[in-house]
């Protein structure tokens, strides 16, 4: 069964062992055997059946409640992003470069077992950036009304920034919504769509069953945490975010938008004066 986006070869894999360039210095050949190696010696991952990836889901969705609920609250959330990322570590980003690129995650190569090219690297990212935007510029505006009239916010919105806004992107990019993402976007819905073949077509993207069951499960796993209906509201959301990792082949672009609208969210609040 093919995976839900075409992969394609990399551009940075370096030759295989025994593959020498002529004339390449000695040392340079030594580095591409060594990264041969290092790629031989990772297994490849068992097929996805729905039976494990809902067990994985179910787990992990487990494992990062007790720790909300345990960790000392000023350090919950970076335990939370932690296990999120340990578990899609285990289940996905612990083998072969093919397997980590079906599912999504190779970021213009971070997370992959290959040397960074800067260019690959500067590419995907604009990529991911455009493409966030442009959602953004359609959804936001919308968001925000949708925002006034739940709230019932009637005194005109004041900008007030955080005490560091290097630290709040830093935290909803790194802390939040990658490991979110990884998990949610890059191996359950992947590992889904390997099971239930996505049928329909939706704005460009192939989309099926997986895209439904992960966002349901994203949203189940908010309101687990903090316990209020309104946290299921997250289901809608997360919807986008499985779209734009069906529509652009990666989680780069959901992992942006994603962050963005968390960042939305805390200004909105601050704001029209709902949060400090």
């Amino acid at each position: 069964m093919q995976p839900p986006t075409p992969i394609e070869p990399s551009r940075d894999v370096r030759p295989r062992a025994g593959d020498e360039t002529p004339g390449a210095p000695a040392d340079a050949n030594a580095a591409h055997a060594s990264v041969g190696e290092r790629e031989r010696e990772r297994p490849r991952a068992p097929e996805p059946t729905a039976a494990r990836a809902l067990l994985a889901a179910g787990v992990t969705t487990a494992a990062v409640t007790a720790v909300s609920y345990a960790a000392p609250k000023s350090y919950a959330g970076t335990l939370v992003g932690l296990t999120f990322f340990a578990a899609t570590f285990w289940l996905v980003l612990r083998y072969d470069e093919s397997t980590i690129r079906a599912h999504g995650l190779s970021l213009g190569g971070i997370l992959e077992p290959v040397p960074l090219s800067p260019k690959r690297l500067v590419r995907a990212a604009l990529h991911a950036v455009a493409w966030a935007a442009l959602v953004a510029a359609i959804v936001f505006p919308l968001f925000w009304l949708g925002y006034r009239l739940y709230w019932g916010a009637t005194s005109p919105f004041v900008l007030r920034p955080p005490p560091s806004l290097a630290d709040e992107i830093a935290a909803q990019l790194l802390v939040v919504a990658l490991p979110e993402e990884a998990f949610f976007r890059g191996y359950l819905q992947s590992a889904l769509d390997r099971v239930f073949p996505p049928r329909f077509r939706v704005a460009g993207a192939t989309l099926g069953p997986a895209w439904l069951l992960s966002s349901a499960i994203f949203a189940l796993g908010h309101v687990l945490t903090i316990q209020h209906p309104a946290r299921l509201a997250v289901f809608f959301p997360a919807l986008l975010f499985g779209w734009l990792r069906a529509r652009t082949g990666g989680i780069g672009a959901s992992l942006v938008f994603h962050a963005a609208c968390n960042l939305l969210s805390l200004t909105l609040a601050r704001g029209y004066g709902l949060s400090p």
